[in-house]
């Protein structure tokens, strides 16, 4: 609890500063002026023994500190400005969520070069067999296809009736005039669809009331 803590007199103030080496952050305590450095506390997990938020605030912290030569001490250590504690945090989030990724891609690729690989490459003296369809046209055979004409704007014109004759420079026959169908109005050549006989509104929902599946 950082309320048992002498808040009105800390033993020391300055600078925090986080850095790290590898997949190792360093929390580091400097002093604000010349940035002579105080104390350290290597973090290797996040969150962890190395650092601990405090039950009533959310400003302030244990770490743990060491000094190289396998002395280690636990430290109360808290921020006048609530924004910097949540930077705090988040630095730290940062700098592990970057550990994890780094540690999952290099598990993806040692499991590649572990895994089996294709081997697609000719061996000495291997050899493969293509067939490929006969494409020429052959005479009386059934199947055949022939190339129709292209008309104008890219269709394809239909090939003349069976025994049809047409000579040089004549033109086909004029097309009789369609002939109107009962009830089928023939408007610019067009025919339209006979239009239904309009119903009372009642009766078309109740169709569609009676009506199944």
């Amino acid at each position: 609890r950082a309320a048992e803590w002498q808040l009105d007199q800390p033993a020391w103030s300055g600078r925090l500063r986080i850095t790290a080496k590898g997949s190792t952050a360093f929390i580091k305590l400097e002093d604000k002026t010349s940035g002579e450095l105080f104390a350290q506390a290597p973090v290797e997990q996040f969150p962890g023994i190395a650092v601990e938020g405090v039950t009533d605030s959310s400003r302030y912290f244990v770490i743990r500190i060491e000094d190289g030569n396998g002395r280690r001490a636990f430290i109360g250590v808290g921020f006048v400005d609530r924004g910097d504690a949540f930077d705090f945090n988040v630095a730290l989030q940062d700098h592990f969520k970057w550990v994890r990724q780094q540690s999952e891609l290099a598990r993806q690729a040692q499991d590649l070069e572990q895994g089996p690989k294709l081997d697609l490459g000719f061996k000495e003296g291997q050899t493969i067999k293509l067939n490929i369809a006969n494409m020429k046209k052959k005479e009386g055979g059934t199947g055949s296809t022939r190339p129709r004409p292209a008309g104008p704007g890219g269709l394809s014109l239909l090939p003349p009736p069976p025994g049809g004759k047409s000579g040089c420079g004549e033109r086909p026959a004029p097309l009789s005039t369609p002939s109107q169908l009962p009830g089928t109005p023939i408007t610019d050549s067009l025919l339209s669809w006979p239009q239904p006989t309009a119903t009372p509104a009642a009766d078309v929902w109740g169709d569609f009331a009676k009506a199944s599946g």
